[in-house]
């Protein structure tokens, strides 16, 4: 073998058939990230189907994915008021954010009710007042 022989041999060998034999591959394993127990979807045992006279549905949710229901709920000419407390502060946020979506896409109002507390309604349904929340100007030292 001349000098230029080893060096394409080096550089690109060639393969003989009866020596190769190809390795077997590792599996690709996908890894999938753990979800926090804010993003796990609530199974769903306890969804109730409702009397067609009901105008007003009270949600308490515990994770994210359960906006979706709600969101359903105004879809469905329904008044949603929301309790966000059992939510950490960015599922909440998260939450405001999909709730206002689906509530500008149905022409409706969203408004705070309380601390962590909305009310999502529907064109259909007008809700009338206001509520203060109470901020330290609200109050006046008696004395």
């Amino acid at each position: 073998m001349g000098f230029m022989d080893k060096v394409k041999d080096f550089v690109a060998p060639i393969e003989e058939e009866d020596d190769y034999q190809e390795a077997p591959q590792a599996e690709k394993v996908e890894e999938v990230e753990p979800q926090s127990r804010y993003e796990r979807p609530k199974a769903r045992t306890n969804t109730t189907s409702l009397n067609s006279n009901t105008k007003m549905v009270l949600f308490e949710p515990r994770s994210f994915g359960e906006a979706e229901e709600v969101g359903q709920r105004l879809k469905e000419g329904r008044a949603v008021v929301v309790n966000l407390h059992k939510l950490d502060r960015d599922y909440a946020q998260r939450t405001i954010d999909f709730l206002t979506g689906v509530v500008y896409a149905l022409d409706g109002k969203i408004q705070k009710i309380g601390q962590n507390v909305i009310l999502c309604s529907p064109a259909e349904i007008g809700v009338q007042g206001t509520i203060s929340l109470g901020s330290p100007d609200d109050f006046e030292d008696e004395d």
